[in-house]
């Protein structure tokens, strides 16, 4: 994946975020802060209007630029979590003009294991990371048996998925949905979703752009 694949893997989630907009909303005002969709949104088009600069940038530098550009975008807890997910990101890429999937794969679960660190958050816990843990360990699985491009995407979407929708039977012990206890319960995770989203977003960006 090089820096054009990362722009457009960037146009990809802003455009599934947006035709996702009116669920993702209606799931954070269930059990979240209500401006979860809100944050998301201004990140994607912060990092949208980035696309100049990233454009000239290997993808160590264009990751670690919209890393800091979210961290003083996005407001609430969630900047510094996405913000730490991409700086990772970039910090695991340096030297590497066009990564290959083992680098890529690689420095997505460092970016996740960032959000889980800053976040003090697992598996379980009705979060973003329910979807995001088990999609980074996939891929860097799959990455290491050497899995073509439309097998990796498609056990992904497939992951992400069933965890996305696990999160409906799970009680919240971070965040605002903590506070509700079993009345949480029957909601799928905004934060979830989104990444869902994001991840579905991406896969389909790079499989369709490959066969094309």
């Amino acid at each position: 994946m090089n820096t054009q694949d990362i722009i457009a893997a960037v146009e990809a989630v802003q455009a599934a975020i947006l035709a996702n907009e009116q669920q993702i909303e209606s799931l954070d005002r269930a059990i979240g802060d209500g401006d979860h969709f809100i944050n998301v949104r201004r990140g994607c088009e912060a990092i949208a209007a980035l696309k100049p600069e990233l454009a000239p940038l290997p993808p160590s530098q264009a990751f670690n630029r919209i890393g800091m550009k979210l961290l003083s975008t996005i407001g609430g807890a969630s900047g510094p979590l996405i913000a730490s997910f991409f700086l990772s990101m970039g910090k695991e890429l340096e030297g590497l003009t066009e990564p290959d999937a083992k680098s890529f794969a690689q420095a997505l679960a460092a970016g996740v294991e960032a959000i889980k660190s800053r976040g003090k958050a697992d598996l379980g816990e009705k979060t973003m990371l329910d979807v995001l843990i088990p999609a980074a360990r996939l891929l860097v699985r799959l990455a290491d048996e050497g899995s073509d491009l439309d097998t990796l995407c498609s056990r992904l979407k497939h992951e992400a998925e069933l965890n996305m929708l696990a999160t409906r039977d799970m009680i919240a012990t971070k965040g605002r949905a903590h506070f509700l206890g079993e009345r949480a319960l029957g909601h799928i995770d905004p934060g979830a979703k989104t990444s869902q989203v994001a991840l579905f977003a991406v896969c389909d960006m790079l499989t369709i752009g490959a066969a094309s």
